[in-house]
Formats: structure tokens, C-alpha cells, sequence
């Protein structure tokens, strides 16, 4: 288990969680002493990666930042082990410290959360994609708005549509690309947005499709290297725009867009996913970043923390759609100065509803 931990206060604190796990007195700074003493303690558990990913946790550690400089919180942070097998171990040990927020992110934590907040009834909890329902485990029955789970979901069609839309602008041969991390309902849900905001502007585009793994195997979200196989076979194959919703994998994409773009004289695109990823690659890498599907992941985070200190968090279910800017594209580099009217007003109809984009893909 790697561990981070990041404080909103001056606050210094030698032993953390250690200390704490070895029966710290109840009075003692930081470790949970009496209420209205301490500030709100906020846990994070990533996903497999942790920050520095680039992409998913990375949006959700930026949420976290702007709320340590902005609230008066103490905050840590957790990373499961590569295998992802200790998310509850994880979750469970942040509520036994007395943390009074506990945030996991991604759907790979329904479960868990959901279970682990049935046996802390006290302590708020939320997860960052993860729908949670009476069916995710035994009990879940009793968790409504009124109870102590929130499920952070968002409208990744939405965000998907525009660029969708926006690599069917750009594209000079008429055919593009997809590839999921895996082939599971989220993901299809970027897929599903892609090809409709293609076909909006061309009905007769081409769009190739590839998933990396197949579930229960999650490792398309961490293969790079299987990323830019891939991605380097669409580009043969005529395509000169790809979109990828496949996490770490997505570096491989970009690094086989340079290549491919160098070998064949062309200029080739990709489309990143989660976070601003032009901000984040290498300097030979963002020339071929047409723009980034932006979930907003940090916005969710912070907003979340917010209602929480402000004592404003209710249970549930929160979608953040365009209409909260929750998802949306990054116009970084200006490689979409020439078309960006368009996608705006595209973005537009889908707010006020004239546009209605579908979550699952055709056929």
C-alpha cells in the first residue's frame, strides 16, 4: 500500500495513520480527538495508479488539492495495491481513524463502499462513477438520499458527442477511431456519444472500434503498450482521429499518433480523455492532441468536499452534465479555433434538450 498525506491546515503530524492504528488516546491532535476540535477529516482511496496517472485519479487529485487550499480540511490519501484487492481493506481503515468523508474513485468501488458505509452508518461516503443501488450488496436496500452514500456519476456521452463532433470536423479522410479500456457499460457510454457527435456532422463516417480487455480482466485501463498496437493499426487502416477512454493506456495512443504521423508524412490526431491531457504530455505528443473529452472529475471532488464542510451532502444520486460544465472538451493548443462555433452550438442543443445523445452504442 502506497500512502499520501496531504493537510489542509498546518497541522503536523509525524505518525498518521501508524500512530493511530496503534490506539492513539482519542484526545490526541489529528487522530480523530473530541468533535469540533479538529477540522473534517477527508480520506481518498484512488484506483489502480494512484495520482500521477495523468488522466482519471489525477482529476480527482486535483479536486482534492483546490479543497485543502480553499477548506479547512485534513486530507489523506490511499492507492490499493496493483491487483485492486484491498479497496475495502482501505475504505474500512479511513472510517475505523475516524475520517468523516471517505471518497473512492471508481465504479471498481460499489461494492465496497457500499458495504463498508452500512457498517459505519456515521461516517459520509461517496464514489466517484459508482452507481449504487439496492442490488450492489446485501443491505444496500437501506441506503437513500437520506442515508450516508452519494454516487458521483456524470454524462460522458455528453462530453463524448462534442468531440465526436469535433473529430468528424477534423478529419480529412472521412474515418476515425475508438478504444475502450474495457468493454464494459461506462466506457460504452463514451463510445456511444463519439459516434453520435461523428455522425451529426457526417451520417456516412467510418468508425473503428476496439476494446483492449474484456471484463473481469481491467488491465485495457494500464496497457499502453497494447494501446498504441492498436491504436497504430487504425491508422493504417486509414483513420487520422482517435479517441481513447482507456485511462493509462491512452499514453500509447498518443505516442503511436507521433510515429505514425512521422512515418506517413500526415497529420494524425489523437483525443484524450478524463483531464486536460495536452497539459500533460510531452512536448513531441501535443501537436497531435487534438483535444481532450473533459470529465470533470475534480469538479465532482471538490463540490462534494464543499457540501460536505458546509454540511449541505445528502445521499443519492448527482450527475454532473454539461448543463454544470461536469464534462465538456479542452480547446488546448487551438487546434479547434476554426471549429469551435460549431461545437458550441452543438453543446447548446444538447442543454436545452434538442439533442438527445444516446448512452449506448448503435447495433
Amino acid at each position: 500500500m502506497r500512502l499520501r498525506i496531504r493537510f489542509g491546515m498546518a497541522l503536523v503530524l509525524s505518525f498518521a495513520l501508524v500512530a493511530a492504528a496503534c490506539g492513539e488516546d482519542e484526545g490526541t491532535p489529528g487522530m480523530g480527538g473530541t468533535p469540533g476540535e479538529e477540522p473534517p477529516r477527508v480520506g481518498m482511496v484512488y484506483d489502480i495508479g494512484g495520482r500521477g496517472d495523468l488522466s482519471f485519479n489525477d482529476a480527482a487529485a486535483a479536486g482534492l488539492d483546490k479543497s485543502t487550499a480553499d477548506f479547512e480540511i485534513q486530507a489523506e490519501e490511499l492507492e490499493p495495491n496493483q491487483g485492486g484487492t484491498n479497496r475495502g481493506e482501505l475504505l474500512r481503515l479511513l472510517a475505523e481513524q475516524d475520517f468523516s468523508l471517505i471518497i473512492g474513485v471508481g465504479f471498481l468501488f460499489a461494492q465496497d463502499i457500499c458495504a463498508t458505509a452500512l457498517e459505519f452508518p456515521d461516517v459520509s461516503f461517496a464514489d466517484v462513477d459508482g452507481f449504487i443501488d439496492a442490488t450492489t450488496c446485501d443491505g444496500a436496500e437501506d441506503l437513500t438520499e437520506e442515508s450516508n452514500v452519494t454516487s458521483l456519476l456524470f454524462a460522458e456521452e455528453q462530453g463524448s458527442f462534442l468531440v465526436g463532433a469535433a473529430a468528424a470536423l477534423k478529419s480529412e479522410t472521412g474515418h476515425i477511431g475508438f478504444i475502450g479500456g474495457v468493454e464494459i457499460d461506462l466506457i460504452k457510454k463514451f463510445q456511444a456519444g463519439y459516434e453520435a457527435g461523428a455522425r451529426q456532422i457526417n451520417p456516412d463516417i467510418e468508425i473503428d472500434v476496439q476494446y483492449i480487455s474484456q471484463p473481469p480482466d481491467f488491465s485495457g485501463f494500464g496497457d499502453p503498450a497494447r494501446g498504441q498496437e492498436i491504436a497504430a493499426g487504425m491508422y493504417d487502416n486509414g483513420a487520422d482521429v482517435v479517441y481513447h477512454a482507456a485511462g493509462g493506456s491512452g499514453s500509447g495512443l498518443f505516442q503511436a499518433a507521433v510515429e505514425k504521423s512521422e512515418e506517413t508524412g500526415t497529420q494524425l490526431w489523437a483525443i484524450g480523455v478524463d483531464s486536460d491531457q495536452y497539459q500533460s504530455a510531452p512536448p513531441e505528443q501535443q501537436p497531435h492532441i487534438l483535444t481532450s473529452m473533459l470529465k470533470r472529475v475534480d469538479v465532482a471532488v471538490y463540490e462534494t468536499i464543499g457540501d460536505f464542510v458546509g454540511g449541505n451532502l445528502t445521499g443519492g444520486y448527482r450527475t454532473f452534465d454539461l448543463s454544470v460544465d461536469g464534462v465538456g472538451y479542452s480547446p488546448s493548443g487551438g487546434f479547434l479555433d476554426d471549429v469551435t462555433d460549431q461545437l458550441e452550438d452543438l453543446k447548446q442543443q444538447i442543454i436545452d434538450g434538442e439533442i438527445e445523445v444516446p448512452t449506448t452504442p448503435e447495433g
